[in-house]
């Protein structure tokens, strides 16, 4: 990598960060748009590759818009406000439509259409739609919900320190522990990388641990104000290092997930809106595994 890639790649990677990080913390609302353009742009994205690489003809406006009022639904219903069944009727009318459209669009692969269509919903809206599952609380103390920004943002930060790590450790050790992870999806994967990755990942989650535990009380909010602040976070450590053992297995799920499908088409990159980095589904490949598989682990610990 030259000089001149490097400081693209760096640049874009530090606007990504910023942007994830201010918007998650800032507000829900931030938080929510933030994203949901990144759920539509994925989207998107995922719909042109299937439309290039397997012929489909997916109609890219529609399936991203009917990701984003997903999200919408989905996190006006965790402030039980009283405009969740509309956005779910909106996403229900959209569905109907991807259906009954292809009746009159005289597609050649109706069934391809409506698979792929189907199968980005699942693969890329609802994950990013199940994150206020994660961010908003019940407040035992004042019985009002909450918005706590710290376990969506560490969830991230648990899968760059994997990433990070893994890409040191595998390229440090790996002619010494040359064992692949997955050589028939990923053949520069290693054991020893991941290993590395994931202990790294497991430290970081007991720094994360002892930094909230002494954070002050969040304030109260008043009856004007949106019902959500910031909490304080007191989980026990065995709950931090389950929750980034989680992110750790799930993640380099994720990636191997989105490696099959590029090994499949033959492409290195799933697109290019992102400089240096590739495409959305490059960025957010793990978290679309780790996303819903964090929530399930909280909900049953």
């Amino acid at each position: 990598m030259n000089l001149h890639s490097l400081i693209i790649r760096t640049l874009t990677g530090a606007i990504y960060v910023l942007l994830l990080v201010s918007c998650t913390v800032y507000s829900p609302v931030s938080a929510f748009f933030f994203f949901a353009v990144v759920t539509a742009a994925t989207l998107w994205e995922f719909g042109t590759l299937m439309n290039k690489h397997v012929h489909s003809t997916i109609v890219r406006p529609i399936n991203a818009m009917a990701g984003v009022v997903l999200i919408a639904a989905v996190w006006l219903s965790t402030i039980a406000s009283p405009q969740t069944a509309k956005m779910f009727a909106l996403y229900g009318l959209l569905l109907l439509y991807i259906l009954v459209s292809e009746l009159y669009r005289k597609a050649r692969t109706p069934l391809r259409n409506w698979t792929f269509c189907f199968a980005s919903q699942v693969y890329v809206a609802m994950p990013f739609a199940l994150l206020p599952l994660l961010s908003i609380v019940y407040d035992a103390d004042t019985g009002a919900l909450a918005y706590n920004w710290i376990y969506p943002l560490t969830l991230f930060i648990f899968l760059w320190v994997n990433d990070t790590f893994a890409y040191l450790c595998g390229c440090s050790l790996q002619k010494y522990i040359p064992f692949k992870l997955f050589p028939r999806i990923s053949p520069k994967k290693s054991w020893i990388g991941s290993i590395g990755g994931g202990l790294f990942t497991l430290l970081a989650a007991v720094i994360i641990w002892r930094l909230t535990n002494g954070l002050p009380p969040a304030p109260e909010a008043t009856a004007e104000e949106w019902p959500m602040v910031n909490v304080q976070c007191s989980m026990p450590l065995w709950r931090w290092l389950g929750f980034a053992l989680v992110v750790i297995v799930f993640g380099t799920w994720g990636d191997l997930v989105e490696s099959l499908i590029k090994r499949h088409f033959g492409i290195k990159d799933s697109g290019n809106v992102l400089p240096g980095h590739g495409g959305m589904l490059d960025r957010f490949d793990s978290a679309l595994l780790a996303i819903p598989a964090s929530v399930i682990y909280f909900m049953l610990t």
